[in-house]
């Protein structure tokens, strides 16, 4: 009996380590993922001058005082330069020096330095490409010696339940390393007009913006982009094929080459589909819209048409396809596999260029272009929607030239002018005449709404 005892407790025993090794085998190597990612890994600090308004005596009065509108016409709107510090992440691609992180991360910034994790080594930055509306930049340093670089791995083979691991320095707590899961992709946030995100359990905060996002090869897989206010466990990465069609551009300093189709789509839903009488479909985009001569309408494609295939890979909804033509170059010969009047077709299209905001800002309504170098137009839904606007009344800013007056302070394209030197615009019309009866018009004030927030600007000449 004794020794039938001891037989079971140590089969237990035999059963219990066994489980315990299989666990252990079965779980992700995240520890040579770190050691190998880290060193590869910057912190990116940056410095923007700014000007905002001054109150020189640090007090003011209540809001029903009549004096309190004189009070701020004459003091508190005096505008003053004063410097904002930011932290971000970054990684290095290349041994000289190359590193890529977010733009919002080095956007407008007057100075840039990049540290080191492996040495504490610290260095002045430039920026060499940007893509705004990717919110993807690459910065260049000066490294004494070549540097750890990471590889760029490939986000289409990515899976809903592949481990990731997350690096950067959150809160500017350098080298911080968190894991998780790729809990969905192809995700639309609203951040821009090409959201596209890969969405992670892996702990990502301020500070994490510009970090990779790895596999548990090593490999990158997605800038560390965004984090959602009150979500917990929501992470949010660019994927990195994105970044790498971009690549070839951003490293000759050359504004990203977009491809063009010129259509509107829609997500085909179930219940369209159903209504079509549609099988085994799981997604598609349907043509609302093909603009005149576009690339698409040069093509054949017409309104009604349901795109489900682009070389062969299925299109899920309205916002992969546009993801996916996105990230192709003009020129380039597409085949999309449509369905028209319930018969499969494939239909060639050559892509064109993607018309810029100032191209497509002009063909919805007129630009004025002030003396100042930046063009401005009234309020339209289309600007209203495309920048996000939430007033009713003012001039939309729609394009800044570079090194002009108004790019050395800062104004930029989205930002709503209401008023000019304290009088009040509501339309082209009201900023031509303040212009015009101008005593001085070397020296000039703007009231700006950018976002939900009120600056002020002061332009001399």
């Amino acid at each position: 009996m004794k020794l039938l005892r001891r037989l079971y407790v140590l089969s237990l025993v035999f059963v219990f380590v066994l489980n315990a090794v299989v666990f252990a085998t079965c779980l992700p190597d995240i520890r040579s993922v770190a050691k190998k990612a880290l060193p590869a890994v910057v912190n990116i600090s940056t410095t923007q001058i700014v000007e905002a308004p001054s109150n020189p005596f640090g007090f003011g009065f209540d809001s029903n005082d009549p004096f309190n509108e004189f009070f701020k016409q004459f003091f508190n709107n005096i505008p003053v330069k004063r410097k904002i510090h930011a932290l971000g992440s970054g990684f290095i691609i290349s041994k000289n020096g190359y590193i890529l992180t977010n733009y919002h991360v080095v956007r407008r910034a007057s100075t840039i330095r990049v540290t080191l994790l492996k040495d504490k080594a610290v260095y002045k930055a430039k920026v060499v490409g940007e893509d705004p509306k990717a919110d993807i930049a690459l910065i260049k340093i000066k490294p004494r010696e070549d540097l750890p670089v990471l590889k760029l791995g490939d986000s289409s083979k990515l899976e809903i339940g592949d481990w990731v691991v997350a690096v950067g320095n959150p809160f500017g707590l350098n080298g911080t390393v968190t894991a998780g899961i790729i809990s969905a992709k192809g995700r639309v946030i609203g951040e821009g007009p090409y959201d596209h995100f890969l969405q992670t359990d892996a702990a990502i905060n301020p500070g994490n913006s510009g970090g990779p996002l790895l596999n548990l090869n090593g490999e990158v897989v997605g800038i560390n982009t965004a984090i959602v206010a009150g979500g917990q466990g929501i992470g949010f990465a660019i994927p990195i094929n994105m970044v790498k069609s971009e690549l070839p551009y951003l490293m000759k300093g050359e504004k990203v080459k977009r491809g063009y189709l010129g259509v509107t789509v829609q997500d085909l839903t179930s219940d369209a589909a159903k209504a079509l009488q549609l099988k085994n479909i799981e997604g598609g985009a349907i043509i609302s819209q093909v603009f005149k001569n576009s690339p698409a309408a040069k093509a054949g494609l017409k309104p009604g048409d349901i795109i489900v295939t682009i070389n062969g890979q299925p299109v899920l909804s309205a916002g992969d396809l546009s993801y996916k033509v996105f990230t192709m170059k003009p020129g380039v010969v597409v085949d999309f596999g449509i369905i028209r009047n319930g018969n499969n077709m494939d239909i060639k299209v050559k892509l064109g260029r993607r018309p810029t905001s100032e191209e497509m800002a002009e063909n919805i309504t007129s630009i004025y272009k002030t003396p100042y170098g930046f063009s401005v137009s009234n309020i339209t839904p289309q600007l209203k929607n495309k920048y996000d606007i939430k007033v009713e009344k003012g001039v939309v800013v729609v394009k800044v030239e570079p090194g002009s007056f108004a790019y050395s302070v800062g104004i930029q394209p989205g930002d709503v002018i209401v008023k000019m030197n304290y009088k009040r615009v509501k339309n082209i019309h009201d900023l031509k005449k303040i212009i015009s009866k101008s005593k001085d018009k070397n020296v000039v004030f703007f009231n700006i709404i950018r976002g939900t927030t009120q600056i002020f600007v002061t332009i001399q000449r």
